[in-house]
């Protein structure tokens, strides 16, 4: 159950996803020579020493709800409490309210690490981070004198407060209600469900972003505002007062992330909860995107610090189990299984799958730091446009990723893995949520194909294939046997995707249908495609001893993983009318 922060791959990835450009085109001003790689330590160190070991504990105890209080695990209130002294939670935070305003690839990389280190540890500091950038983005002066600074500091958290009992992923259906008070406040009465760290004892105060209806509001998404809502009321001098009317009624019994409070919160029981309105009204879908955006990337990364930690613990038990005898083995004793080919096979996915999903989170970061932080409107607007192409995939195909490497770190392990000990089947219970939150990755794959390859009448995704087909070109013209037929494999899944591009951006207005049918295996074929040409990038890029070892894991996806992409491009074109046939055969009454 040991966890060792990869930082020299997580390194390597930032390096692949363009941290280094961004550095040399100025973009990035307080970052200066060696600050990059001393944060990228001292984070692996904490989440190493300090929170990893909190993983176990926090699984087998759990959060424990009494008399409407919720109360952490050992250890939880400490370790956070020291992780938020070291000014971990403001890393992108506005230095004005005591953030180090440092870019999101440096956030990424550093919530890699603390999530693999304890996924229900991160959970609570990826929704203030979201929280943070929401009012960054859109609260009122009142708002961000009154509650930025301690946001940032992590004295208190944030939660965001969307889901309803008959509102799940359909915000249309959304009752919670708002009632103006004529003194810039408003009563806030309803109820919400799933709402991660909706209450627990680590700080004294949480934030709760709720999405709640005006009286006289317009009906579905168009009507929904969004308000500032805090556990306890913060006086004119900022200290703590009233209790604020709302409570956790209860907390969810899950599969994974036991010690994540997962609450059903009550707003508003004696007369109404006190909030304050953030942005206008009417306008708060806009935004929560804000922080759901900004979550949805965080959540991909969950899935891939959950593969990296599968990995870890498989290779070790790899290494020390032992059982039957390779031809190679000469002892007289059992060979340890790493021996045996199909183990070093899961092994080998493992790690290849883990580090392309890596590189395409980090690439998302990267047009995200663009998006902010670029010279020209346009140049904004192009990465803009980039962060939103890659977004659904950065969400949807790390998690799914995460669920599979989890799964295979429990076959690695055999009957050990199905038993609670090794904590190997931690990982695959903690791994499984990350493919429903913030929006389920069927939701992903609609949005990439109905809204994200539209984009810019289709010039967006087009660039992307292009920056692709660079890739491949580099690795033909390097023409190294040692990449074996990557580039043969990487053209065969380039042309595939092509192909199931032009064919969804045909389709999607004249046969929606068709479009929505395809989505989901499409957006696998992207995630397939762009991690097989990432890691044949990092191959190309990596240097010195370690680069033999990169390219033997960009020969190996593109061999045997990438070879899915044409099957993939097939369902994406053929697949609408077999999937229509089967559906009135097997689904009908």
């Amino acid at each position: 159950m040991h966890y060792q922060a990869p930082v020299d791959d997580i390194r390597l990835a930032l390096r692949v996803a363009g941290f280094d450009r961004l550095v040399e085109d100025g973009l990035l001003p307080e970052v200066d020579e060696g600050l990059a790689d001393a944060i990228l330590e001292e984070a692996g160190k904490f989440a190493t020493d300090r929170i990893a070991p909190l993983n176990w504990i926090g699984d087998q105890h759990g959060a424990v709800l009494q008399d409407g209080r919720v109360t952490m695990p050992p250890g939880w209130k400490e370790t956070y409490r020291d992780w938020a002294g070291a000014g971990w939670n403001g890393l992108m935070a506005d230095p004005e309210f005591g953030g180090q305003g440092l870019p999101q690839m440096l956030q990424s990389a550093c919530g890699e690490m603390w999530t693999a280190a304890s996924m229900a540890f991160a959970l609570g500091p990826l929704l203030t981070a979201g929280a943070i950038e929401a009012l960054q983005s859109h609260g009122s002066d009142f708002l961000k004198q009154t509650f930025l600074e301690k946001l940032v500091s992590g004295d208190w958290m944030g939660t965001m407060n969307l889901t309803e009992p008959q509102a799940g992923s359909d915000l249309n259906a959304l009752r919670a209600r708002a009632e103006p008070v004529g003194d810039g406040t408003y009563r806030i009465s309803g109820q919400k469900i799933f709402i991660s760290y909706g209450e627990h004892d680590v700080t004294e105060n949480i934030l709760h972003l709720v999405l709640a209806r005006l009286p006289d509001a317009p009906a579905g998404t168009r009507g929904i505002s969004l308000f500032l809502v805090p556990k306890c009321l913060v006086n004119a001098d900022g200290s703590l007062g009233a209790a604020n009317d709302l409570y956790c009624h209860s907390i969810e019994h899950k599969m994974g992330i036991h010690a994540s409070p997962t609450c059903t919160m009550i707003f508003g029981d004696q007369g109404g909860a006190i909030g304050y309105l953030i942005g206008e009204e009417n306008r708060g879908l806009a935004c929560m995107f804000t922080m759901m955006n900004a979550a949805r990337l965080a959540v991909g990364i969950e899935g891939v610090g959950i593969a990296d930690r599968a990995y870890q613990g498989a290779l070790a038990y790899a290494r020390d189990r032992r059982q039957g005898r390779t031809k190679e083995w000469r002892e007289e004793a059992m060979s340890p299984i790493i021996m045996h080919p199909d183990i070093r096979r899961m092994l080998v996915q493992m790690r290849a799958q883990t580090q392309a999903s890596r590189i395409i989170c980090f690439m998302t970061a990267e047009a995200l730091d663009r998006a902010h932080r670029g010279s020209t409107e346009a140049d904004r607007k192009i990465a803009n446009d980039r962060a939103a192409l890659l977004t659904p995939i950065a969400k949807a195909y790390s998690t799914d990723i995460g669920i599979e490497m989890a799964s295979l770190g429990v076959q690695i392990h055999g009957g050990m893995g199905f038993v609670e000990e090794t904590g190997a089947a931690q990982h695959l219970r903690d791994a499984r949520i990350a493919a429903i939150y913030e929006g389920t990755n069927g939701i992903q794959a609609i949005d990439l194909v109905t809204r994200k390859l539209p984009l810019n009448g289709g010039d967006t995704v087009r660039a992307q294939l292009a920056d692709m087909a660079k890739v491949i070109a580099d690795v033909e013209a390097r023409n190294s046997p040692a990449f074996g037929k990557t580039a043969m494999r990487l053209r065969a899944a380039h042309q595939a995707l092509t192909t199931a591009t032009d064919f969804l951006l045909s389709v999607l207005v004249p046969a929606p249908s068709k479009a929505l049918a395809g989505a989901t295996p499409y957006l696998r074929l992207f995630g397939i495609t762009q991690g097989a040409v990432a890691l044949a990038k990092a191959g190309l890029m990596a240097d010195g001893e370690g680069q033999e070892a990169q390219i033997a894991l960009a020969r190996f996806f593109a061999e045997q993983i990438a070879t899915d992409a044409p099957g993939l491009s097939d369902c994406v074109v053929d697949g609408a009318d077999g999937l229509e046939a089967a559906s009135a055969a097997l689904l009908a009454g």
